[in-house]
This record gives C-alpha cells, structure tokens and sequence, in this order.
C-alpha cells in the first residue's frame, strides 16, 4: 500500500488522514462499500465530538482470553470506547445508523464499570472504602513531607547553607538544595549534586514519612490489584462483546475520520459505480499547490496523453490514478460531485525506471518483466509513464501496440503517456483508445497545464529546451539536424490521426441517424396497423347497425306497408356496396425468417407454398395462411416472464364450428383442413366439426392421418349419425 501512495505522491495526504484516526489502523475498510458510503453520509448530517486517542486493544483481549489481569490504564481504554458509544446512543439516528447502533447493546454489569472511572482514568471517590482510606492517607502525608520540608528550609541553623527556598524534585522525590557543609546543621541524605557543585539532600526528618508514603502507596497497589482483578474476570464473561464493541468502534473511527477530513478541505465522497463511467471533473492532486483542476473522460479503455514536455502528462496519469485509489478506500479528495470512478480490483503504476545493478536487469527489460504480470491481472488499471522507455521507439511501438491490443481484450484500463507519436497514430484508429493532449502556449513558449482529448499533441522538445536556458544557436543546430522532412512528417502525422478521428466520429453520427430514422419508420408502421385496425372496426360497427336496422325495418313492413319491400331492396343493394374491408397495402418480397402480423397474432415465417405460407406466432403455434393477409412486423416478441396462469376458453354460443371438405382431393383438403384447426384455435374453438364423407375412403384415412399427428388435436370420434355418422368427425381441440 505505501508503495503505491508514494509513487502516487500521496504519503503526506494518507499521512495528515491517518492523524484524524483515534488510534493507528490501516486505511482500508472491511465489508460493504456501498453500506460504509450510506452510514458515512448518514453520519454527516450530525454534529459529535471526535473520540480520544486510543491504544490497540489486542493483547489485552488475548490477555483476557487468557484470565490474565488488566492494568487499570487497559481497563480503562475499554471504558473510553464504551462511554463513546453511550455518548452516540444518545443522538436521535434514523435509517441504516439507528439499525447499526440498536446492534449494539452494552450489558448493564460493563455500563456499571463505566463509572467506577473519572475523565482522568483515575478510581472514582466510593468504588472501594478501602481504596480510599488509602488514598486519603497518601494525601494527608504528602502534606505533612511538605510541612516538614518547608519548616526545615525556614528553620534559622540552615538558612546560611540554603541555595534557594525551593523544594526540588530529584528522582521523583523531594528534596532541598544546599551548600556543602550543611551536615553541621542538618542530618539528611544526599540525592544528587547539582552543575554548580551543591548538593541535593532529603532530610531524615521527612524519611520517615517517604516510608510511610512507600508502604502506604503499595498497600493502594494491592487493592488496585483487587480491583483489576475483579474487572478482568467480569470482562472475561464479556469477552465476545468486548471483541466486538472493539470492531466497532474501528468501523465507527474509519467514518469519523473521513467526515473530519471531509470538512476540513471542502472534498467530496465519490463512491465507485459499476457501470464503466469514468469521468474526471475538476480534480486537485493534494501533492501540488494551488493546481489547476482536471477533467477528462477514461471511460475508453486506453487513455494516450501526448505533448509538450513538462506540461502534465505525468501529472495528470498520476491524478486519474489517485483518483481511483482513493475512491476504493473510500477516502475524500478535492473534486467536482459529478466525477464518476469505475470499480477496480488492482490499480497498478509503472512509473519509475526500473533498471537494476543488483539484480543485473535493464530499463526495457524490467518494463517487460512488469508488463508480463498485467496478463494475469483482472479487472485492473494500469498507470505506465514514458511507455517507450529503454528501447528503440518505433520498435517499441510495434510491440506495445499488441500488448495494449492484447491487455484490451482482458478488460484491463491502460493510462499511457509518451513522448514519441507512431505508437499514438498505430492506436488513433481503435475505438477504444482516448488520444489526450498535453497544450501548449506559442506565443509565450510556455506549457498550459491543460489537455484536449481526441488529438496527438506536439512534443515543443526545442521550445522547452530553449525556456530551460539552453543557449540559441545550439537549438538552431539541433533543428537543422533534425531536419524539415522529420518535421512535416510529424505534422503530417498528426493531421491524418485528427482527420481519422474526425472521420470516425462523422460515421458514428451517420449511424445514429439511421438508427434514428429506423426507430420512425418502425413507429410509423405500427401507428398506421394501429389506424388500420381502428377504420376496419368502426367499419364493422356501422354495418352492424345497419344490420339491425334493417331487420327492424323488415318486421316493420311486413306488419304495416307491403310497398316498403322495394325500399328495403334498395338499402340492401346500398349495404352491398359498403362491405367492411382493412385499409392496406399489399405487402412485397415476403421471404422466410421475415416478422409478420396475421390478424392479431404476431410472429415469423417459416416456409412459402405459392401464395399460402406457413408462419409460428410468438406463442409457439404454427399456422398456414395466404400471404395477401399477412403485414410486416419490425417488432420483436416479448419475453415475458414464465407465470402460472389458468386460461378459460368459452365456447361459442352457435354451436360447433363446421367445415366440409366434400368432392375436394386429399392434399387440397387437408391444406385447408390445416389452415381451418389453425383458425379456430385461434378464434378459441374447443370443439370443431370436419365432413369428409364415406366415398371410397382415401380422404377420410388422410384426415385420420393428418388428425393424429396434429400436435393440437386433443381426440376426435365419428360424428352422430344424425350429423354424418361414418362421414364426419368431432374434433376436440
């Protein structure tokens, strides 16, 4: 992890983050990312104090584990945590953070340990009488040592060997500071001796009392101890919830931190999507001061960044890098809220030169060693700074445009900057490389810091050399070698990668044009079917009305007007000439495998017998019909999930549908025979009646034939003599 911060120049922004922490942990968090980002953005909409620094608390859970004893400072680094998560129950949370923290019940025994401590870790006064009586009689000789040191220090015999009339603190003890000779006047113990020569000494008057003090303090030691010991035993019955209060509180340390550092510089959150968007808007690299922000797309997946020299190419890798690390750890950063990251398992940098004495290995070859372990990667971006480094640029572009072609087809994201422009023209033509370039000001000879994507740039090598102080007529010399024709042959170069571009992106328009007009004329069609049906119904419902009319007009006339019968002849005559027909267009070039629409059935064309044609509709049923009723559907079926459903059919009220197929040879009559069962299953006919007749009994064995293989033909039987007998069949659909 260092290692990648560092090439990133991000060490010092981990490192003022990490400060913001309560105790040293590592930056990654555990678990889901999306969830961290909602509790995260649920938190902030509260004001909380930050928690106290902590220690890390895992020997002392294994101590616990263990039945080890505590010390009274572990002790009390388990209350901190416990007091904060007292002190954050107390805030009214909704959503995902009200769940988190009802998750966290504190037993009452733990809570009722909270308060044997004051803010200063120190026993609270009745958490044991004992303890402080103790404590009281530590106090009450700590006064007089300090009653007797000032009585000696004003006591006259002394007042000629006092330095000063203050009470010095000498290896944690108490004591006064004398000139030699003092033992005349005063009996005492030499602690120490100062620069000057004098002598620090404890008087034996106060001795006494520092014994006392030394027997008093173990004896406050040992009920300590007690008391530890009691606690660690209470925490060993808690064990799991202390393993797991401690877990939180690293989850809940994780989002105050990143709330803190949050505020302290405007940044924002942005969460990682999966949706391959990635888009740079207005991002800071926190390693430059004052920067000038960055946007750009990367959701290609290369990006070659070409230009001027010093002009940010390496910069701006570095940023779309950082960018997507500190994403992934969810850390804020100083960018625009529309900025969009993908989501990447490995993020990679090959920056440096990688050239080795030790390992007795070149620039070129290191490069091929790190490049090797990018084809077992996956789901990666990969950063690489001056592509060409160590070998011969226009072999070097031959090879890294398969490598690039190859790592593209792995899903691997490749951030690319270079100097040279053939490897940048060999890739300008893949759909899925982004050309940025670096600009750069002419007219003040000066780069911008600011790039265009979709273009080569220029490498301005002299103009930079000639900015850096290398002197005139060296620079002149230098063009002269290069040459006019290298020169034209860049620019060249350029142009034709510009113009590639611009000729792809014209296709692209001309394609989504198309596909637009496509879109309307579908739309058009199926507007003017929806039309078609409307006219052919509205059509039906006045010859229905004229129907009944009509028959109302009869029974009129025959029991009133006998003369109406001429009138009726003429409005029948009238009602011929208005038969209900679709508006339509005869469709042409119907071919198998073509969408079609017969009535209001959907589905595609399966074979063509002159002008019959077989069709499957989307519901699996197949069908034959005559091809003048069949209109084109540009339309797809519907897939529609598979529910249970229950289908009632009724059946009619006229009785059984008929059809006879008398005097009409076996294949015609089965022909139709076909098309017939198709028609009624369709209409929703359960049972149909077929006449065939006896004859000599070949068209009634087809029929039979053709019955038993019909996938939809439930059974059939002979009809009732009545109705045929022997000559007709009862299907049952």
């Amino acid at each position: 992890m260092q290692e990648i911060f560092k090439k990133l120049d991000l060490l010092d922004y981990i490192d003022s983050f990490s400060k913001l922490l309560a105790r040293e942990k590592s930056i990654i968090m555990e678990g889901d990312i999306n969830l961290h980002y909602r509790l995260i953005n649920e938190l902030s909409h509260f004001d909380f104090k930050e928690p106290s620094k902590l220690t890390n608390l895992d020997n002392a859970l294994l101590l616990i584990q263990k039945q080890g004893i505590l010390k009274i400072y572990e002790i009390y680094e388990f209350i901190k945590i416990i007091d904060y998560f007292n002190y954050l129950k107390k805030f009214t949370f909704e959503g995902k953070l009200q769940e988190w923290m009802d998750k966290i019940i504190i037993p009452p025994e733990i809570t009722n340990i909270c308060d044997y401590f004051d803010d200063k870790s120190k026993l609270k006064t009745g958490v044991n009488e004992e303890y402080d009586a103790i404590s009281e009689a530590i106090y009450r000789n700590k006064q007089e040592i300090k009653q007797n040191l000032y009585k000696t220090i004003n006591s006259s015999k002394l007042r000629a060997y006092l330095v000063d009339s203050q009470i010095h603190y000498i290896n944690q003890e108490e004591c006064i500071l004398v000139r030699g000779g003092f033992n005349h006047v005063l009996k005492a113990s030499v602690l120490d001796r100062s620069n000057s020569g004098f002598f620090y000494v404890l008087p034996h008057s106060v001795s006494s009392l520092k014994q006392k003090q030394s027997n008093l303090i173990n004896k406050q030691e040992e009920i300590l101890l007690k008391i530890c010991k009691e606690i660690s035993s209470l925490f060993e019955k808690n064990l799991l919830f202390l393993k797991f209060i401690n877990k939180e509180f690293d989850r809940f340390d994780h989002y105050q931190a990143r709330l803190f550092f949050a505020k302290a510089g405007d940044k924002n959150f942005i969460l990682p999507n999966k949706n391959n968007k990635n888009r740079l808007v207005e991002f800071k690299h926190p390693a430059l001061h004052e920067p000038k922000p960055i946007t750009i797309d990367f959701s290609k997946s290369v990006v070659m960044i070409t230009g001027v020299n010093a002009g940010g190419k390496t910069m701006m890798l570095k940023s779309i890098l950082s960018a997507v690390l500190l994403s992934k750890y969810l850390l804020p950063y100083n960018a625009n809220q529309k900025t969009q990251i993908g989501t990447f398992k490995n993020i990679n940098a090959v920056l440096d030169d990688p050239q080795s004495v030790k390992n007795d290995i070149s620039t070129f070859a290191g490069r091929m060693v790190e490049f090797s372990k990018l084809f077992s990667s996956k789901s990666a971006i990969v950063g690489v700074d001056e592509i060409e480094l160590g070998t011969d640029s226009d072999e070097a572009a031959s090879l890294f445009k398969v490598i690039i072609e190859e790592l593209i087809e792995k899903d691997i994201k490749i951030i690319i900057t270079t100097h040279h422009k053939r490897l940048a023209s060999l890739m300008a033509a893949n759909e899925k490389v982004e050309l940025v370039a670096a600009l750069y000001d002419e007219e003040n000879r000066r780069p911008t810091y600011e790039f265009l994507q979709g273009t080569i740039g220029k490498s301005y090598a002299f103009e930079t050399a000639s900015r850096y102080g290398i002197p005139h007529n060296v620079i002149k010399k230098a063009r002269k070698v290069y040459g006019e024709d290298k020169d034209k042959l860049n620019e060249l170069i350029e142009r034709s990668s510009a113009l590639e571009i611009e000729y792809k992106r014209k296709l692209e328009n001309l394609q989504n044009e198309i596909d637009e007009y496509d879109r309307l004329n579908k739309n058009l069609k199926e507007q003017k079917e929806s039309l078609d049906e409307l006219i052919f119904e509205e059509k039906s419902k006045l010859e229905r009305e004229y129907t009944d009319a009509r028959d109302e007009a009869k029974k009129a006339i025959k029991a009133k007007v006998a003369q109406g019968h001429q009138h009726l002849n003429i409005a029948h005559a009238k009602a011929k000439s208005i038969k209900t027909q679709k508006v339509q267009e005869p469709e042409e070039n119907l071919k198998v495998g073509d969408r079609v629409k017969y009535r209001s059935s959907k589905g595609e064309i399966i074979s063509i017998k002159g002008k019959k044609a077989f069709i499957e509709n989307d519901a699996g049923m197949k069908m034959q019909v005559l091809l003048s009723d069949l209109r084109r559907s540009g339309n797809l079926p519907k897939i529609k999930p598979k529910v249970k459903s229950t289908v009632t059919i009724q059946k009619p009220d006229s009785g059984h549908v008929k059809l006879d197929l008398h005097g009409q040879r076996a294949d015609e009559a089965i022909e139709n025979l076909d098309k017939f069962i198709s028609d009624a299953l369709i209409a929703g006919f359960d049972e149909v009646m077929v006449f065939h007749g006896i004859g000599t009994g070949k068209l009634a064995r087809a029929v039979k034939e053709f019955l038993d293989k019909h996938p939809k033909v439930k059974s059939y039987s002979d009809a009732h003599p009545s109705q045929g007998g022997f000559g007709a069949k009862v299907i049952k659909l």
